[in-house]
């Protein structure tokens, strides 16, 4: 014979009725959560699929017209994220290079590069800031980014103006050469 524990809680009908409730709600959720429209689902691209920057240098755009660019923010010497205004009016947010410059990258192989990579991307920072951001000359880079001339209100070509400053250094393309200096 069983005699009841006096430790053991007594489940309330309310209790019992509740605890096997659960694996109805589970289920529950899983069907709505199966049902929610697709727009609410991650969205991966797919590698059929072209990058969505294809469309900025594929405008057939008039020589030497600008587009419109707000920086968003600095990646590093030679990069900035940008909300770009396309010619038909349209907006599409893309990382841009600068043309013809290699600046020290943030993931630096030494202390020497980190410093002048931070360097360079404030002083990147500071020209943006001027204003008026426009690109011209516009095409893909070999990472998938947006490879342009930019210009500011104060400064015709950037790139440019960060080599005078010691910020960068001629690049077109190819094999780049290390920032570190060699033991």
């Amino acid at each position: 014979m069983r005699f009841p524990s006096p430790w053991r809680r007594r489940l309330t009908p309310w209790r019992r009725r509740s605890t096997s409730l659960w694996p109805w709600v589970f289920v529950l959720g899983i069907a709505i959560g199966s049902l929610l429209p697709d727009q609410f689902a991650l969205r991966w691209p797919s590698p059929g699929t072209p990058p969505d920057n294809r469309e900025i240098w594929q405008q057939p755009t008039a020589p030497g017209e600008r587009l419109a660019a707000k920086v968003l923010y600095v990646v590093d010497g030679d990069t900035f994220s940008a909300r770009l205004r396309l010619s038909n009016g349209s907006e599409i947010t893309e990382r841009v290079r600068l043309r013809g410059i290699d600046a020290p990258e943030m993931k630096g192989q030494c202390a020497d590069e980190l410093r002048r990579a931070e360097a360079a991307a404030t002083a990147l920072r500071a020209m943006l800031a001027e204003g008026g951001v426009t690109i011209t000359n516009i095409g893909p880079d070999k990472y998938g980014r947006v490879l342009a001339d930019v210009a500011t209100k104060r400064t015709d070509n950037v790139a440019a103006a960060l080599i005078a400053a010691g910020h960068g250094r001629p690049y077109n393309g190819g094999h780049r050469g290390g920032w570190c200096p060699v033991r």
